[in-house]
């Protein structure tokens, strides 16, 4: 088959669909991508796996309607021209857009995958804007041969919001998977306990608490050390470069700015925080701090809360709750061989749990792009009675 992927960041397509795209290729099929920044680095990664790449006219952030004209504009002449067989988006916009141009160019087997909700569905989310997000969301996925959720809420709210048919095949994979290989487990080095936050500068990720608790802890244990590992991000919750470093001024955190491998930073660390407030998907981060071993403190929300056994392979606090945030990081203050013990187990959930390969089989079958001897057997489809969704 001809298929094109549609994606929201160039870098996203070989940090955390390579083993996806290499797969597509693998079974025989012509891989195209599409991304709105001019990656030149990523270009040539995916022409090395034979993979084509196009720049898309895109505006991640933003609601502009003369720019996304334009992008759902490009998307059509390019379905029509390339004339696919099948088309994966994923996130937001790319959603949206590719799904409505399959539509108008007609023809085309559509998959989305959903790896979380965003912004627009968070509980102090403005109603206009969840209404817009759930309306397009309804004209995109209307003719969508399947959707693919992170976590076993996304599901219930899509059909809340009718942005998905009541019997439309909705699979949860786990995540975006992880690849063991490449995420090898490394022992938790001793001394003072090293606490580290990866994610976007965004408020809604809950950056001002891991801050202050941070702030908390370091005036009584001044060894203990934090660090934030992250991009910039232009959405208008983003926080800037200004207030990083007047906290690292301060001597609160230290910033180690933007990276294309975490695993040294990972490897660094005693424990994973991201006290996300955000309608996460299945945070790919946490993923790969368990596979390394490192336990991880996160928040009881949707798609955080998925790969947590609570007291086993890591924590789990109320969303915006400093103090409570606190109190998960000073457990391991006081017990020094608390972060090996979990760190171990979380290793062990991304085994069990959460490989890439897993992942990729779930996709591949239900797309039917490939049917592998001794697969293990695809997730049912979902009705609104299902008392759990697949895993």
């Amino acid at each position: 088959m001809k298929i094109i992927v549609v994606a929201s960041l160039a870098f996203s397509l070989v940090n955390f669909r390579g083993r996806l795209l290499k797969d597509m290729v693998a079974n025989g099929h012509e891989v195209m991508a599409c991304a709105p920044d001019d990656d030149r680095v990523v270009a040539a990664q995916l022409a090395a796996m034979g993979i084509g790449f196009r720049v898309m006219p895109m505006a991640r952030a933003g609601l502009n309607p003369l720019a996304d004209t334009r992008t759902l504009a490009w998307l059509v002449s390019l379905f029509r021209k390339q004339r696919p067989d099948l088309v994966l988006a994923y996130t937001q916009k790319p959603i949206v857009y590719a799904g409505i141009a399959s539509r108008i160019a007609g023809g085309i087997r559509y998959f989305a995958m959903c790896s979380g909700l965003g912004h627009a569905f968070a509980d102090n989310g403005a109603r206009w804007l969840r209404w817009l997000v759930a309306a397009l969301y309804r004209v995109a996925l209307k003719r969508a041969e399947g959707v693919f959720v992170f976590n076993a809420d996304d599901r219930g709210e899509m059909l809340r919001h009718q942005m998905i048919r009541p019997d439309m095949l909705v699979v949860q994979v786990p995540g975006t998977g992880v690849d063991l290989q490449y995420y090898t487990a490394v022992p938790v080095q001793p001394g003072p306990p090293r606490f580290l936050m990866i994610s976007r500068l965004l408020s809604s990720k809950g950056l001002s608490e891991y801050v202050e608790a941070a702030r908390r802890i370091r005036k009584r244990h001044p060894h203990v050390r934090f660090r934030l590992l992250g991009p910039l991000d232009p959405n208008p919750a983003g926080i800037g470069m200004a207030q990083i470093e007047a906290w690292a001024a301060e001597g609160v955190i230290e910033y180690l700015g933007e990276v294309r491998d975490v695993r040294p930073s990972l490897a660094a660390a005693s424990v994973f925080v991201l006290p996300s407030w955000y309608r996460e998907g299945l945070p790919r981060s946490i993923l790969e701090a368990m596979a390394m071993g490192r336990p991880v403190i996160t928040t009881d929300m949707p798609g955080c809360r998925e790969p947590i056994d609570e007291g086993s392979n890591g924590l789990l606090v109320a969303p915006r709750n400093v103090e409570l945030l606190e109190a998960a990081m000073m457990r391991f203050v006081r017990q020094p061989g608390l972060a090996a013990t979990m760190g171990a187990s979380a290793r062990r959930t991304a085994i069990g749990r959460f490989s890439v390969q897993r992942v990729n089989e779930i996709l591949l079958s239900t797309m039917q792009l490939f049917a592998p001897v001794g697969a293990v057997p695809l997730p049912p489809k979902l009705s609104g009675r299902a008392p759990h969704l697949a895993a």
